[in-house]
């Protein structure tokens, strides 16, 4: 079995402005380095494997500043991006939200469908349970590796996990537990969608989160 702790990157300048970023490589704002080295804080008794992000910078950023300071792989891999929004990419945050519940199969003009990302992130998590079977990582991510991670470590259908509201917690991590049976046995249900093309995993060493805000986008 595979522990998981999830986070979204921390607040970038997108989410201040209210705007959904998809594969648009902003940066971090300022409240969100601050609020990156606190997250740290709050993974400090946990033992952990490796950090897996995102490979856009305001996710890969996060990553560092939190885990600073400790001897962890920090892994970059595309297939753990937000959506693509395509067309409508740093689109006014609520238009794009709007969207959401007709993009699970359908992709956003331009762009990817909820179905999409659910098979990048889960061949993503695929490789890692390969690796890290039987412990425990941290994974640095957006709305979109959330909705993922709903799909492939419970029962939920996309279209239950895309319309249950987001949870707001003062402490943003998540905890999923996977299994490789569990794995294949969801792959089975996923319909076929594209493939995602993107650079792979980034092992250098070393969406979003505001403070009663819009998750990571």
């Amino acid at each position: 079995m595979l522990t998981i702790f999830y986070s979204p990157h921390m607040t970038s300048v997108d989410n201040e402005a209210r705007r959904a970023s998809g594969h648009a490589d902003v940066p971090l704002a300022a409240a969100g380095f601050e609020l990156a080295r606190a997250l740290g804080r709050h993974y400090a008794g946990e033992t952990l494997a490796a950090v897996f992000h995102s490979d856009l910078q305001r996710a890969a950023e996060t990553a560092r500043l939190a885990f600073a300071g400790r001897v962890l792989p920090l892994v970059g891999d595309a297939r753990l991006r937000e959506y693509d929004y395509g067309e409508l990419t740093r689109s006014p945050l609520a238009e794009v939200v709007a969207e959401f519940p007709r993009r699970i199969t359908e992709p956003f003009p331009g762009g990817e469908s909820l179905l999409m990302v659910v098979q990048r992130v889960g061949a993503c998590l695929r490789e890692i349970l390969l690796d890290y079977d039987g412990k425990t990582i941290a994974l640095i991510g957006h709305r979109a590796t959330r909705y993922a991670l709903e799909y492939w470590c419970s029962e939920r259908s996309l279209e239950e996990i895309v319309n249950t509201p987001w949870e707001w917690r003062e402490i943003p991590i998540w905890r999923y537990e996977l299994h490789a049976w569990q794995h294949e046995q969801r792959a089975l249900t996923l319909p076929h969608a594209a493939p995602f093309e993107a650079p792979g995993r980034d092992a250098e060493a070393g969406d979003g989160w505001t403070e009663r805000s819009a998750p990571g986008n």
